[in-house]
């Protein structure tokens, strides 16, 4: 296996990226800026992922995009409400989102009750039709054990998720090494017995070229050099985008912008 060089990873990670802007303060105008960015002369990123009050804006201004819209739910803090975070969901599908990233209620799964995860995701699930999406956010950095986290990418893929992500980016640990290779390796395992394709998405703290290409190796090594496509795998990532553009033109990046 050749390594990769570093525009060979810019290149690579461009289109897998789903831009995103779920800052606090985030403004119409922002979107419009996250619209333009998600196009460029070099091609064009997965999606864009932004909070669900933004979702017919975009759709607007990704009429004529193949740029998909992902948005979140039960967002960040995982609640324990499912009919509200089923609600929220039908709310955020109908307005036009193709793709629901879900953060499932990981306290109650540390606390045990995994029967309660399970059955919030399950239930979202059932609102999801083809082809929209579920990702499902299982914040391993406030997991932290190895074993949950393992647990915690069967349990989201075993409910129907069609990617597992790491992160929502607003804790004091986001996405690592460490989580994606345990979440890599669960997707290999029950690959066989789905029959259907589970994606990854790493979020937080991604935002360099260098960062991207880690992973975008360990995913190579763990899953094969042709498993990696945007409907395997995705970057959530704001400041990414900079970097890589930088990398593809042989040009500085000096963005500071983070998740």
């Amino acid at each position: 296996m050749s390594e990769m060089t570093m525009k060979q990873a810019a290149e690579r990670a461009l289109g897998l990226i789903d831009l995103t802007n779920l800052n606090d303060d985030c403004t119409p105008a922002d979107i419009e800026t996250l619209a333009a960015r998600s196009s460029t002369p070099h091609g064009h990123v997965a999606a864009i992922c932004i909070y669900p009050r933004f979702i017919k804006q975009a759709v607007g201004l990704l009429k004529d995009s193949p740029v998909r819209i992902a948005t979140v739910v039960n967002f960040p803090e995982g609640g324990e409400d499912t009919r509200d975070v089923v609600r929220q969901t039908e709310a955020a599908l109908a307005d036009g989102a193709d793709e629901i990233d879900l953060v499932m209620p990981y306290r109650a799964f540390m606390d045990g009750r995994r029967g309660f995860a399970e059955t919030q995701i399950a239930e979202v699930r059932k609102v999801i039709a083809e082809p929209a999406q579920l990702k499902v956010i299982l914040e391993t950095g406030e997991l932290k054990d190895p074993r949950l986290i393992h647990l915690a990418s069967e349990t989201a893929i075993a409910q129907g998720a069609d990617f597992i992500k790491t992160s929502t980016g607003k804790v004091a640990e986001n996405a690592t090494l460490e989580a994606a290779e345990i979440m890599l390796n669960v997707i290999r395992e029950t690959g066989i017995e789905n029959h259907r394709p589970v994606g990854f998405k790493p979020a937080g703290g991604i935002r360099t070229v260098a960062e991207s290409q880690a992973y975008l190796a360990l995913a190579d090594k763990l899953m094969g050099q042709n498993w990696i496509s945007s409907a395997t795998f995705r970057f959530g990532a704001s400041g990414l985008l900079d970097a890589v553009l930088a990398e593809i033109e042989g040009r500085s990046n000096v963005s500071t912008e983070s998740y």
